[in-house]
Formats: C-alpha cells, structure tokens, sequence
C-alpha cells in the first residue's frame, strides 16, 4: 500500500496534492470484495470476447481492456446513473460492467443481438451503452464524443442540474481537433466535464512519440484556464479511485472540467484484427504482463487478509458460472430482423397543418425573406423556453449573425439561450448533438459555418447527426435544425459563394429544406424546429433581401417537409427547381410564354429529403418533358437523383429527354464576370427549355 500512495505523489504535481479518500485501510472488506469480483468478470469476458470470433459466433470486434482495470473500474465506480452522463469508448469493457451493465448485457452487444441494449446489433460491438442509464452509444469514430459530453455538461449547466459529464478515451484520439475544441470549450465555459484519458502508450501500432512532444497527452492541456489536470496510476485500483472521486468532488464544487490522465498498459493487442508482436518485441510484452492490475490487487487483498487463496478459486468458479448461464442466454437471443433497417431511420415530423396554398398570391403585408426567419426564431423561441441558439457571430451588441438573421434574439431571450460559439464549427455541431441528449424536450438551432462554405471541418459531427436515432435504435435522436447560408449571385467567389446540398444530402438519418419565399422560409423552419429529428436547413442568402422572394406570412404558418409547390402551372415542360434558381425559372417560363406561348410548369421542390417525387412524377405526367434547374454543379449535383426519380418512375411518359441546367463543373470565382460564367442564369435556363420544347 505504501508503494501505492509513493506513486501517487510522484503522478500529482504539487497543485494536484488532495487527500486520498480511499486506502487499504479506509476502504472496507465489501468494497474490495465488490470491486475485486467486478474486475474478475471483466477480465474472464475480455478473455472469452476472442472465442466467439474463433467459432464464427461475433464479436468481430473486440479491443481487450487488460492493463486498463484501475481506471476503468474507478470510472463506473464513480458514475452516477441518476445524474451523470457517460460517455464510454470502445475498450471500456470494465467501465461498463463497474457502472452496472450485466454480463448478459456484454454478450449480447459482443454477439450483436437482436436485443443488444445498446444497438441492437446495429453498431460494431465492444461499443457498450445503456441509453436509459445515460451511458451513450458513442461513435467509432475515436474521442468524438467529447463534444457530446461538453454539450450535455451545457445543458447540465444551464438547468441547474447537480451532475458530471463523464468521457473516456484513449491518449492517441486526443491529437484529434476536436478534442481540443471540446476542451477549449469545457474551460471557456467552465463546464462540468471530466475527461478521462487512459494512457497505454500506443494509438494502435503508433507509439505515443509520434503522437505528442508531451510524454503525456494531458500535459498538453497545462495552459487552459478553468481546468484542472489530475495524473493517477491507471493500473492501481486506489490511486485510480481517488483521482475520479476527486475530480468529481473538483467539478461539483468548482464548475469546472477535470482531465484525469491515467497511466496504464496495454496487456493485450489493439484489438482482434491487430498483430501487436509485428511492432512489440518479447521484452516489453513480458514488461506489460508484469504491470497486470488483477495481479496487483490480488496481491494486496491476499496480503491484507481480505481475501484467501482458497476464496478466490471459488470466487473464479462463481463467476465462471455467472458468464456460462449468461452464454446460455445470449445464445437463444434472436438475431436482428433484416425487415427492421428502414426502423430508425428518422422519426416522424411535427404534422405541419397551417398551410394555405398559394399564400405568397394573397394580399397583405410582404415581409422578407431574412425577416420571416428572424420572427420565426422568435416567435419559436417565445413558443419553447427550452429552445437554444449558438453560432459564429451570432450575438455580439447590436450585430446577429454575418446576415443579421439572429438580430434581437439575445437581447429578449438572454444570453443563456442565445450566444456566440468558437470558430470551431465541429464544436459548434457537435455540442448541440451533446446538449440535446440532456432532455429530449430541449430544441437546438444552430448556424453550422457564417457560409456554408465554411461547414466542412463539421462534416465528421454532421454524419455523427444523421446517424444517431439509427445507430442507437431508436433511443437517442438529436433535436438540432442546421442553419447554413448557402448559394451566390452575391459576388462572394471562394468559400462564400458554393452550394453544397449535393454532398450534405447523401446520408440518411436528415432532413434537407431549401425555401425561395419568405413563406416557405418560415413555415419550413417552424416545422424544424418542432420536430424530432435534425434537419438541414439551406438559405439562399441572395434572397435574404430580395424584393421577388418577398410574401405574406401569417402568424404561426407551417409548411409539411416532403411537399412540392407549383410555382407556375404549365402543360408543356416542367422545370424542377429550388432555391435561388426557382426565380430563374419563373422569369424564363415568363418569357417564353409571351414569345411561343408555351406554359412551362415551375414544381420547387423545397424539401430535398423527403423528396415529393410524387409531384414532380405527376407534373411530368401531364407534360411529358422535365428539365431540372438548380443553382449547383450539373456533374454530380442534386439534380442527377431528380433526373433517376423521373426515368424511374415516369419514363413511360416522357416525349424527349430529360436536361439539366446548374453551374458549370469548377468553383465559383469572385470577379462578376466569371460568377456569370458559372452560374446558372435565366437564359441558360430559356436556352435549354426550348430546346425540350423544339425536341
């Protein structure tokens, strides 16, 4: 015990002295026997986890957590299912089973059943969760979730809630920008996080040396403010146990985050598909084997007479029965049900109903389209006291937003509802995923990037979104509407004048809207943000202020996701447009029908997912040619999954091919005779219909 506490002193710096609370002597006979059995089930399942992929049974996937049991122990020992929220990453075998998951429960996720409580065989296995523990099912994606452990701290925050966010990682995941965000965050904040790095020396086959100049990743943290960095023996169960429960008691007390660093080892490979002997020489195997934290404890519970030989050979046999009765049951467990893929996917919308058609016709007074957000984000905001706003730019004085679509907002609804968030816009994304895990009651809007341009670094927290509510099975969706001010004609060039939908509409899991008039703008934005569910909502910031996208907008209107509008009825082409684009299209229908007298149907389709496809068939049913307009690339654009809708469902129909008109495949420039080069225009867009009509 004296060696225990020595190296604890020597991993403290003297700012990280406390007094320990737990020691041979002060933690009683049960707590050891308790922990002891925990740390032996573990181990048992770590070692059995390698036999069911010999016999072709699962667990495909398993990264051993031997070497680690000190640190993870104390973890799910620490962890507070009725407050905390944790957040586990793939080796936190012994964290789970510590924070009460069963070794049933282990199997099952192991074996990818159908009744895995955390996915339902759905994601890789050795990805443990108990959603209705807040133990979250987290990505593979390594270290991600330490955004969504801020975002909950945030919330945990802002409700006054007396409870920690808990994250455990490897050490290599934290050279990932994101963690830093995350941390970054936590101390500007001064949330209530404690990030657990457990340090076993390799990311996979990469040594730590190559990873930091820091022999230890936490030290590279040493000049954030409102954080404290605590250094224990991850193989030693006490040294462990102290740090966590004083990084708990530091948080509650100070309301501020805790980096625990643990050094431990890794006993066995990375994981089942790695060969650690190809870059491990036989010496520092034996090193590791001789640092085993179950060799360790075993020694002190003997040497303190808590246990006897003889008892821990009965124990050993106990819990051999305890995973062969568990084996048993797992092995009758049904499979998961192939029909059940399209479950999860996305849940249902909020039931727009207030949707008069034809409501940019009727007489009264027109509004634009940047004031039709900004009153619909108050009138929202008005509506749900449990709805949040955060962004670049956002909220500063007088200034809201790059476009000033936030304008007021903080001032009415405070700065607790409405604030700026760090140019980070993978934290910004991802702490609205970690915020709405607190309360499903809770609505975040978001400005993903100032442009859409921008949004890019946020991809990876993007397809963490739009996979969520399917990977968890149905148990966890967020509940963000993704702002991004999206498109040109602005003279923008670069990085402010791109469309991305093209891309951002290919994952499943999210809802795409792109509205042209100030009516569609607020009803589809009230409908994302009273649904369940993310939503990507595209603006076309050339219309913010544009007279011809001025409407009538009565209070509270709503409009359905997944339905088209007939912009101008026509029986001899159809155009299929959205966005900036659907103006083009009604001026060159305009035109064409004064110089042929040819009526050309304008369908915008506003909703890119769901997609209305029954609107766009049946409008070209009636006119028997289609062109495709939107203000993206033609190569690769959205434009090519219309084209396939229409051959699919309407070919039968068609009396001449189907044509698209966008940009032209290259970015945008800047000077304005290049981005009239580019992008699509009303000509181009008359150009190509009369060829339909001439064909």
């Amino acid at each position: 015990m004296e060696k225990t506490l020595k190296n604890k002193k020597i991993n403290n710096t003297a700012s990280e002295q406390f007094t320990p609370k737990y020691t041979a002597d002060t933690v009683d006979t049960d707590t050891f026997k308790k922990w002891y059995q925990l740390m032996v089930l573990g181990r048992k399942l770590d070692d059995k986890a390698p036999n069911y992929l010999k016999q072709a049974l699962g667990w495909s996937y398993h990264a051993p957590f031997a070497g680690h049991d000190g640190i993870q122990l104390a973890i799910g020992q620490v962890f507070n299912r009725e407050t905390d929220h944790l957040f586990p990453y793939y080796r936190d075998m012994l964290t789970a089973l510590s924070a009460g998951i069963t070794a049933e429960e282990i199997l099952l996720n192991g074996l990818s059943k159908g009744t895995d409580i955390a996915s339902g065989g759905r994601h890789m296995s050795n990805h443990f969760a108990k959603p209705e523990w807040n133990i979250h099912n987290v990505s593979s994606a390594t270290g991600n979730h330490t955004l969504h452990a801020v975002g909950v701290a945030r919330a945990m925050k802002r409700y006054g809630h007396k409870g920690v966010a808990i994250s455990s990682q490897g050490e290599s995941s934290v050279s990932e920008g994101y963690v830093y965000e995350a941390i970054n965050g936590a101390s500007n904040e001064k949330l209530p996080v404690i990030f657990v790095f457990q340090d076993n020396g390799y990311g996979i086959s990469v040594p730590k040396k190559d990873q930091t100049a820091n022999r230890k990743a936490a030290d590279n943290f040493r000049g954030f403010k409102n954080l404290r960095i605590i250094h224990c023996d991850g193989k030693d169960v006490l040294s462990s146990m102290n740090a966590m429960h004083e990084a708990r008691q530091h948080v509650l007390e100070n309301s501020e985050p805790v980096i625990v660093h643990a050094s431990v080892v890794r006993i066995g490979a990375h994981s089942n598909s790695d060969r650690h002997d190809l870059y491990r020489d036989d010496r520092e195997l034996h090193c590791v084997k001789a640092h085993d934290p179950l060799l360790k404890i075993r020694k002190l519970l003997l040497n303190n007479k808590i246990y006897t030989q003889e008892e821990m050979d009965a124990l050993d046999k106990e819990i051999n029965k305890v995973i062969t009765e568990a084996h048993k049951k797992v092995m009758k467990a049904p499979d998961p049900d192939p029909a059940s893929i399209f479950d999860f996917v996305i849940p249902d919308p909020y039931p727009a109903s207030k949707y008069p058609e034809g409501i940019h016709d009727q007489e009264g007074e027109k509004i634009k389209l940047i004031t039709a957000l900004n009153e619909t984000l108050k009138a929202e905001f008005r509506r749900n006291p449990d709805t949040f706003i955060w962004g670049q730019d956002v909220a500063y004085k007088e200034k809201g937003g790059i476009f000033n679509v936030t304008k007021g907002m903080q001032q009415e609804f405070g700065i607790e509802r409405v604030f700026n968030a760090p140019i980070a816009e993978d934290f910004i994304v991802g702490t609205a995923n970690g915020m709405s895990r607190f309360d499903k009651k809770i609505r975040i809007v978001i400005e993903g990037a100032e442009f859409a341009d921008y949004f890019w670094p946020a991809m990876e927290q993007y397809v963490e979104m739009t996979h969520d509510y399917w990977r968890s099975n149905g148990q966890f969706v967020p509940n963000v509407t993704i702002r991004l001010a999206s498109g040109g004609y602005i003279g923008g060039g670069l990085y402010h004048s791109q469309t991305t939908e093209a891309a951002l509409a290919t994952f499943p899991g999210i809802r795409v809207v792109y509205p042209s008039y100030a009516d569609d703008a607020a009803g589809l934005l009230r409908s994302s943000m009273r649904s369940e569910g993310p939503t990507l909502f595209l603006e076309p910031k050339a219309l913010y202020n544009a007279k011809i996208a001025e409407t009538v907008v009565p209070d509270d209107y709503e409009v359905p996701f997944g339905k088209a509008r007939i912009r101008r009825a026509g029986k001899d082409l159809t155009i299929i447009t959205y966005g900036n684009t659907t103006h083009l299209s009604i001026q060159a229908a305009e035109q064409i029908a004064k110089e042929t007298g040819k009526e050309i149907e304008v369908v915008d389709i506003r909703s890119l997912i769901p997609l209305d496809t029954d609107s766009i068939v049946n409008s070209v049913k009636k006119t028997n040619r289609a062109l495709v307009v939107h203000e993206d690339k033609v190569f690769a654009g959205f434009g090519g999954e219309l084209v396939a809708q229409i051959n699919e469902h309407a070919f039968e129909h068609l009396d001449a091919p189907v044509k698209r008109v966008g940009s032209t495949f290259t970015p945008v420039g800047f000077h304005k005779n290049l981005e009239a080069a580019i992008l699509p225009d009303v000509k181009r867009i008359k150009d190509a219909a009369m060829a339909l009509l001439n064909f």
